[in-house]
């Protein structure tokens, strides 16, 4: 039997490591900040205050589960109010129509928590390690004691990091300090230790050691993208017209003989997906610019133009060989596709605007009692029951004023409660069961069902709601 009969296809390659080298750079610098930006907002926020009185947390956003309710500064969203939350998400998803239409995969190179969580990451390795080269050769290197120090310390660091991340994420669900002092003193719910101990594994994992593997086979947006991008979409492109053939000047060639492109690999060595740009647009780019920077540093270095590299759509491409000059950045930005994707952003954002702003603290949802749907009472009175949930959206108790509307053949009373005021106390619900009763041989007595609407207003005040379901009589008539 031949050897090629024995041949068996190797259907996955091992991953060889990515070591990204230190760049300099405009684009390099906006990262950094953006980073600082985002993990300073992510750490931090928790731990922000919001004085909204003596009977509700004072921690300005806060996902409190345990009550329904989601806070963030002087806007509280209780669970009837859940499309606030959507309305939200829905003008994520759009505005990251907008920005990938527009600029390309500029959320995946600078505002993504993998790119941010790998930045860091890769900080931290360099500072243990030492650039590229000093990371490669220690990668190489058989396991000794100075390769068991580094990497020690190295992974200490990354575990103290996810620490910190998977502490700081369930601060957002319960009053931050208090949660810190019971996590200290080990009093806290298991399910926080739990919590923080998967956070903490998984940002170790995807930050340290599956890096741009979770970009690639893990993430679904890099496959989706293509639908949101046309040829005047800004991205990340190699200028092959200028830059090709590539290669050095040597001694005795003509000045034509190459491109601007000398092949020193330093777009390849900076970039963190460690993919060739100059092999044209691909699935793995998250157009994250250090290419751009280490390019620029270079064609600097050598006295040629800068831009070798750079943001530009496919449109300029063709213009940029025909000697024509680029289009205007608007011209790329504005159009259709991200007109209408603006258009919809910004009506979602108003229409929750103006719902926000024009919405009570008090709210109500009347649930009719099923079983029986009505009682023929000793004097031939019916009578129906309802549960009234009753929402007190306010910092303070208050009293509300219950009330049939235009009948006055009904009549209404409740459970336990003495007239038809019941105290709701503050940022609390009460559900109340309500009767209403139609005297024999009126029309709501009589008839199979009737309209109803009852009224709920707040003693002292303005403000008043009412909700709408129907009353069950006999059918007789």
């Amino acid at each position: 039997m031949s050897s090629s009969e024995n041949y068996e296809p190797q259907l996955y390659a091992k991953r060889e490591p990515v070591f990204p080298r230190r760049v300099k750079g405009s684009f390099r610098t906006l990262k950094w900040w953006l980073m600082a930006l985002m993990l300073g907002i992510y750490y931090i926020t928790p731990w922000i205050r919001w004085d909204r009185g003596p009977d509700l947390s004072d921690q300005a956003v806060l996902v409190d589960l345990a009550n329904r309710r989601f806070f963030f500064f002087m806007v509280e969203i209780w669970p009837h109010e859940f499309y606030f939350v959507a309305g939200l998400l829905i003008m994520a998803g759009i505005g990251l129509f907008l920005f990938t239409s527009a600029l390309g995969r500029v959320w995946c190179g600078y505002a993504c928590p993998q790119t941010v969580w790998t930045d860091l990451y890769i900080l931290v390795e360099r500072w243990v390690e030492g650039d590229r080269n000093a990371r490669l050769r220690l990668y190489r290197q058989p396991w000794g004691a100075e390769k068991i120090r580094k990497y020690g310390t190295k992974w200490l660091l990354w575990l103290l990091i996810g620490l910190a991340t998977g502490g700081a994420w369930v601060f957002y669900f319960t009053d931050a300090p208090t949660l810190l002092r019971d996590l200290v003193t080990f009093n806290a719910h298991p399910v926080a230790y739990g919590t923080i101990a998967f956070l903490t594994a998984t940002t170790f994992l995807f930050g340290g050691f599956f890096r741009e593997q979770v970009c690639i086979y893990g993430c679904p947006w890099p496959r989706i993208q293509a639908a949101m991008m046309d040829e005047d979409t800004i991205t990340i492109s190699y200028r092959e017209w200028r830059g090709e053939p590539r290669g050095k000047q040597r001694k005795g060639e003509a000045e034509d003989a190459h491109g601007d492109c000398i092949d020193c690999m330093a777009c390849v060595n900076v970039c963190p997906m460690g993919i060739d740009i100059r092999d044209g647009q691909q699935l793995a780019c998250i157009t994250c610019g250090l290419c751009i920077d280490a390019c620029n540093d270079v064609m600097d270095r050598i006295g040629k133009p800068r831009e070798l590299i750079g943001y530009m759509a496919l449109t300029d491409e063709t213009r940029e060989r025909a000697g024509n000059p680029p289009k205007s950045i608007w011209k790329h930005v504005f159009r259709p596709r991200t007109i209408v994707y603006t258009t919809l952003w910004a009506g979602i954002g108003l229409g929750l605007l103006v719902a926000l702003f024009l919405r009570t603290d008090i709210d109500m949802s009347i649930s009719p009692i099923r079983n029986p749907t009505f009682v023929t009472l000793s004097n031939g009175s019916i009578r129906n029951a309802y549960d009234i949930r009753l929402r007190n959206m306010n910092e303070n108790a208050r009293q509300f004023y219950v009330t049939v509307a235009d009948n006055p053949s009904i009549t209404l009373t409740m459970e336990g409660v003495q007239g038809q005021l019941v105290t709701v106390g503050p940022d609390e619900q009460l559900i109340q069961r309500v009767y209403l009763t139609a005297s024999a041989g009126t029309p709501a007595a009589a008839a199979a069902t009737t309209p109803v609407r009852l009224w709920v207003s707040v003693s002292g005040e303005t403000d008043r709601i009412y909700g709408e379901t129907v009353f069950n009589g006999s059918g007789q008539r």
